[in-house]
């Protein structure tokens, strides 16, 4: 099957989330994806460890459909090996500091004189040319510079997600900025450099809120599960669990009040819009409570369900991995790994395209898995490679 990025080459140097995520998307579009890493491999091929050989659960997830070389590009001979490997990418992707970008020979103009219409797509924690730009940062960082950590949780107990949303979604972009500078090559011939960081990306999850603030001055705080603009929303308590519902708007507002016998609310001033129903809202989500208490959770989904209106049960990962819907969806897809008891469900291409699918092909690779076959096709021959093996360099 043709796919859109057959014949892209993308030499992928990231670590952790933000850059190897991108060039998964990319591996899944089609794209041969390479994964240069140190000798001993990169720190996120060992995090939440689920393999007997020690890699863990998100590097499986977003190192699919790659091939890994290992490589010390700090030396002369490493660094030579990486020229020959950039001369024949399309795309470099890294999420590096600055001076590992240049120890390592992945500055832009270093790459430039190596290849001139290579794309360098880089993961920053605060982007360039500010006064932030030089520190490094996680995900967790990008989230409590965002405001949405100080919105999150309760008053006096900020809470930040478990979830690395920020790093997903600034490889997700980053990997839009990629497709839109290969668009580009496609019709001049030359390349660019792509950049998408953690801190501008959690600003985008947070932007209304700023906005909010910026001309209302309306200091909200943390409301916990609640609604801060609509109501009633929260997370209620049933006999066997827990489920949110979430209303908005005044027909979903009428059809709630009907299910639990509050038509008088209609014409209630406290609940004649969505911003006064998010300020009323612990009268409407005790009204919603006490509706829910006796009824288990299949009750109350089908009655929220009958009314038209949001809500969904709070799942376990177990509870996941157990859905109907995942399962017929095939969201989740079995892939073999060595050393793993069973094989791991891992997420599809988080896009779907009816003529030119996102596929996983391969697993994600052990360390230096591909290094003699990426040598090879580089031009290396057996006694050469055997010789950089022995001299520490692959």
């Amino acid at each position: 099957m043709d796919q859109v990025l057959g014949g892209i080459r993308v030499l992928d140097f990231g670590r952790f989330i933000a850059a190897p995520w991108c060039s998964a998307i990319l591996g899944d579009m089609g794209a041969d994806v390479i994964r240069v890493e140190k000798r001993e491999g990169g720190e996120d091929r060992w995090v939440q460890p689920v393999a007997a050989s020690g890699e863990g659960a998100t590097f499986l997830q977003c190192n699919r459909n790659k091939k890994s070389v290992t490589l010390d590009s700090t030396t002369p001979e490493g660094l030579d090996v990486m020229r020959r490997l950039v001369a024949t990418a399309d795309v470099v992707i890294a999420n590096m500091p600055d001076a590992a970008m240049k120890a390592n020979g992945l500055d832009y103009e270093d790459l430039r004189a190596i290849k001139p219409d290579i794309i360098l797509a880089r993961a920053t924690a605060f982007g360039s040319g500010g006064p932030y730009s030089d520190r490094v940062g996680f995900d967790g960082i990008g989230q409590v510079m965002s405001g949405g950590v100080y919105r999150s949780g309760l008053p006096g107990q900020p809470m930040r997600s478990v979830v690395p949303y920020v790093d997903f979604a600034t490889a997700m972009n980053l990997a839009i900025g990629t497709m839109m500078a290969l668009y580009h090559k496609r019709d001049t011939g030359r390349g660019q450099l792509v950049e998408s960081g953690l801190l501008p990306n959690a600003l985008v999850m947070t932007n209304a809120m700023i906005i909010d603030q910026a001309l209302l001055n309306s200091n909200r705080t943390a409301v916990g599960n609640r609604g801060s603009a609509a109501g009633p929303c929260d997370l209620y308590r049933v006999e066997d669990g827990w489920l949110l519902m979430q209303v908005a708007g005044q027909p979903m507002f009428k059809r709630w009040c009907r299910m639990v016998g509050e038509e008088g609310w209609f014409a209630d001033p406290r609940f004649a819009n969505d911003d006064l129903r998010a300020a009323n809202g612990d009268v409407l989500n005790d009204r919603m409570q006490a509706w829910c208490d006796g009824r288990t959770l299949a009750e109350v989904m089908a009655a929220l369900d009958a009314a038209r209106v949001p809500a969904a049960p709070l799942y376990s990962p177990q509870d996941v991995l157990e859905d109907p819907h995942v399962q017929a969806m095939g969201f989740l897809k079995p892939m073999d790994f060595p050393g793993t008891a069973r094989p791991a469900p891992v997420i599809e291409t988080p896009f779907r395209l009816s003529e030119t699918p996102g596929t996983i092909r391969t697993r994600a690779p052990l360390l230096g898995e591909h290094t003699d076959q990426i040598l090879g096709e580089l031009g290396y021959d057996p006694a050469a490679i055997a010789g950089l093996r022995q001299r520490q360099i692959v």
